[in-house]
């Protein structure tokens, strides 16, 4: 099965149905697949197949034709998220050799600046109105090209997608996703979540990350997807109004945002049926108060860019459990789908007993076929056979899965370990605090400092002795929080992760010398720079 074949499929079963929604637009899946054809056919006039094509927008109509049209012409899709710097776009346009870029307008002022410093790509075409002279517009470049599917030959071992890691911990990589990696992926989805042809899904996530691979599940099962070009929470409920919407697929964070807008109550949402949630841990004080609000609808899925989407999934049969007593699976990131390997190992490879915390590795047909132009990392990220996540998790006698931090995350302060999660939950029950985030900063006592970052809710107060003192009743003295920061906001990737590297970065320089000389003294004041 390629990418192409999910509209083809929709193209014989009922051509007319509609496949998406834009502001006042709606395309069937027949229009659809002419436009993804055009598009390709199109780009064969300009470039050939196994080139890299690159593109930059939100989420627009165009960026679903690149979804099923880039592929089809046997090119690789290769995603820039429209959040990053520009900086790191010329270094992922240079990395990847980008031979075209697909660019909104209005981005395209920024990518003006950074030409002469990326060879590539040759050619830009431009997603808008009346572009400057010397560009052309992306309505132009298709309007006179083939419905017909291009003379390419296809195999499932081509890659489709070229997605390249947030950058977290660094520079990205590129991922290449084949299209058996992201079959495999949309048909492990489709077996779990049995998407419906009558629901209308609502799709918020950025279509530059691999939650994106949610859209083509939705299309395989015929789904009508309602694409929001950038997520605003009172905008995201007003459609769900409109458009009597039943599927959702956020971020904690962005879900979060949902729950505490103060004109929630104002529109009708009890169309949904399903909450999609994943990105990063859900904070158990914003899953109990979802359920609260929306009855038994929440599904936790959890994979990464690498994984080309999903591997383990909490149903919503789990969540009633949970709602039942059994509230311990509230923390759980489910079990492995049924068309991948999941376990998790020491770092001998040795798979972990039940409650032993290790790294979450995994095989199957959607991991991965390596990094672009990166075989170091190929090779360190495989070890044994497995592909190994950089997550860390433990199992449960039943095999529920339970992430405790990433790999890199993890705090060590005086020779124990700290997990992030287990302390951000508890920041989220303080009816003051909005988000959290926890980070290990330098301290040349104890090795690393448990240091947390809060954003207090609207018209909310707390010191951070309060903060602190709530904590040290509900953990370890070593687990809480040796200093806090309040912040307005945290910073957050496209798909609503929050950047810990960059809040390292930012608070290690904040915190003065004599600060990470003396470990106790816990400032009453501290506000971010």
């Amino acid at each position: 099965m390629l990418l192409c074949d999910i509209l083809r499929i929709n193209v014989d079963r009922d051509p007319d149905r509609v496949a998406l929604v834009a502001g006042d637009r709606e395309l069937s899946f027949g229009r659809l697949f002419k436009r993804s054809q055009r598009l390709a056919n199109s780009l064969l006039g300009v470039a050939a197949p196994g080139d890299r094509i690159a593109i930059l927008a939100e989420n627009v109509p165009e960026y679903v034709d690149a979804y099923y049209g880039v592929h089809s012409a046997g090119m690789a899709l290769t995603f820039l998220n429209y959040r990053l710097h520009q900086h790191e776009w010329a270094w992922i346009l240079n990395n990847a050799q980008a031979s075209v870029l697909l660019v909104e307008q209005s981005f395209l002022s920024a990518v003006e600046g950074l030409r002469a410093a990326v060879p590539a790509p040759q050619t830009v075409i431009v997603i808008g109105d009346a572009p400057p002279p010397g560009y052309m517009a992306y309505d132009e470049f298709v309007a006179d090209a083939s419905v017909d599917p291009p003379p390419v030959s296809l195999s499932g071992a081509d890659v489709a997608w070229l997605i390249y890691t947030s950058g977290t911990t660094g520079f990205p990589k590129g991922a290449m996703l084949t299209h058996r990696n992201l079959t495999t992926s949309v048909l492990q989805s489709c077996i779990v979540l049995q998407p419906r042809a009558e629901d209308r899904e609502l799709f918020a996530m950025p279509l530059c990350h691999v939650a994106g691979h949610g859209l083509l599940y939705a299309h395989l099962a015929g789904t009508t997807v309602v694409l929001m070009r950038a997520y605003e929470a009172e905008t995201f409920i007003q459609l769900v109004e409109r458009h009597k919407i039943t599927v959702i697929g956020l971020a904690p964070a962005m879900i979060n945002f949902i729950l505490n807008h103060p004109q929630v109550g104002e529109y009708d949402l009890s169309t949904i049926r399903t909450i999609k949630y994943g990105a990063s841990p859900m904070p158990l004080e914003v899953l109990r108060t979802t359920m609260n609000r929306f009855g038994p609808a929440a599904q936790a899925l959890f994979g990464m860019t690498e994984l080309a989407g999903t591997v383990t999934f909490l149903g919503k049969e789990e969540h009633v459990r949970a709602a039942a007593g059994a509230d311990h699976l509230l923390a759980s990131c489910g079990k492995p789908g049924p068309l991948c390997a999941v376990k998790v190992v020491d770092d001998a490879m040795t798979e972990c007993a039940p409650g032993v915390v290790g790294e979450i590795v995994a095989r199957g047909e959607q991991i991965t076929s390596g990094y672009w132009a990166n075989e170091d990392a190929t090779k360190e990220a495989n070890v044994g056979g497995w592909f190994h996540t950089g997550d860390m998790a433990f199992r449960d006698e039943e095999g529920f899965f339970y992430i405790v931090d990433r790999k890199k995350d993890m705090i060590v302060t005086g020779g124990e370990n700290v997990y992030s999660k287990e302390v951000e939950d508890v920041l989220f029950e303080h009816e003051a605090v909005l988000e959290a985030a926890i980070i290990g900063l330098p301290d040349e006592k104890w090795g690393e400092r448990v240091t947390a970052v809060v954003v207090l809710r609207p018209g909310a107060s707390a010191t951070e002795a309060e903060i602190i003192t709530a904590c040290k009743a509900r953990l370890a003295g070593y687990k809480a929080p040796k200093t806090v920061f309040l912040a307005d906001e945290l910073p957050k990737n496209a798909s609503g992760k929050v950047l810990k590297r960059q809040l390292r970065d930012t608070y290690t320089e904040a915190i003065p010398l004599s600060d990470l000389r003396d470990s106790s003294l816990v400032p009453t004041d501290r506000q971010p720079v």
